[in-house]
């Protein structure tokens, strides 16, 4: 029965995060990009936060590394993730499944970034071909014209590709921090000074105001599905499983994430999945196979076992 559920929580979290990609170009009709991903922290991060206070006996960072794992959180992993992610998804270029093949990259630079910034990483040979098949297939994706690499297509998609950064390079400096805090006290924290931070560029930015926001029920629709579902329960299922499966296998979500927020873009949005798409996500997932190609051998028996295992 533990197998079934697994599987089943799986899959729903790859379906909840693959198609908040498509939320989010539903919300972005409705509200300015940065001010939109900082109220939607906004609310998750009270509901996080509120989670924490609950689930664990250290609701809040005390010591200075616990803060500073926070504040990496917050400013990569949430705001410059989230920034980068909303202005490129504005671009009319940039489809629901093309933003979430792009964001499938952050395991492969995650290993890049750890590999480099990590004393007890090696860099091989394979894991150096990995990380460059995963950016050919960005590239891929891209399509970018010789004669003019400025069009909107590729600042859109370059935009996308800077958030996987973001969320990768947070990733690997969180573990250079000497400190331990509850996952999802650090995720709840990191949340709301995420959003802060996110509400300072918003403001900072002449194209956006709260003004500029129009408060329709499709606007309500998207911002609490992504606050709520993709957010909030999304974490808490991820959690989870993360316990249940480890770093290898919840990894794998990334990938099959792009499958469901390709048919919803398709289904609510009449987005068209073309070829360099796919051919895209096929280069990048080969890029992480090479990559984790040790850590999938290891996996691959254990899956096995837990399929034919009656």
């Amino acid at each position: 029965m533990s197998r079934y559920r697994n599987v089943a929580l799986f899959v729903a979290l790859a379906a909840v995060w693959g198609s908040a990609f498509m939320a989010i170009k539903v919300g972005l009709e409705y509200f300015p990009p940065v001010l939109f991903a900082a109220i939607r922290y906004d609310v998750a991060g009270v509901l996080m936060l509120g989670y924490a206070a609950y689930a664990t006996d250290r609701w809040r960072p005390r010591t200075r590394g616990e803060w500073q794992l926070v504040l990496v959180g917050a400013t990569l992993m949430i705001a410059g993730y989230h920034a980068f992610l909303f202005v490129g998804e504005g671009y009319d270029s940039v489809t629901s499944a093309v933003a979430a093949v792009v964001v499938s990259l952050s395991p492969v630079l995650t290993t890049g970034f750890a590999r480099a910034l990590l004393p007890s990483e090696r860099l091989t040979p394979a894991s150096v071909a990995g990380l460059l098949l995963g950016l050919v297939g960005v590239a891929v994706l891209s399509n970018p014209d010789p004669n003019n690499l400025v069009t909107s297509s590729v600042v859109g998609k370059s935009l996308v590709f800077a958030a996987a950064a973001s969320f990768a390079l947070g990733s690997v400096l969180t573990r250079r921090i000497d400190a331990e805090l509850p996952i999802e006290t650090m995720e709840a924290w990191s949340m709301v000074l995420g959003a802060v931070l996110m509400h300072a560029v918003s403001v900072a930015r002449p194209s956006e105001s709260l003004a500029m926001v129009r408060w329709t029920p499709e606007a309500l629709w998207a911002l609490a599905y992504l606050s709520v579902a993709a957010s909030a329960l999304g974490f808490l299922v991820y959690f989870d499983l993360l316990d249940r499966l480890g770093p290898v296998e919840i990894n794998l979500v990334s990938y099959v994430a792009p499958v469901f927020a390709a048919l919803s873009g398709w289904w609510f949005l009449d987005e068209v999945i073309d070829l360099t798409t796919v051919a895209g996500f096929l280069v990048i997932f080969a890029g992480f196979c090479l990559l984790k190609r040790e850590a999938l051998a290891q996996e691959l028996p254990k899956l096995r076992a837990a399929v034919t295992r009656r």
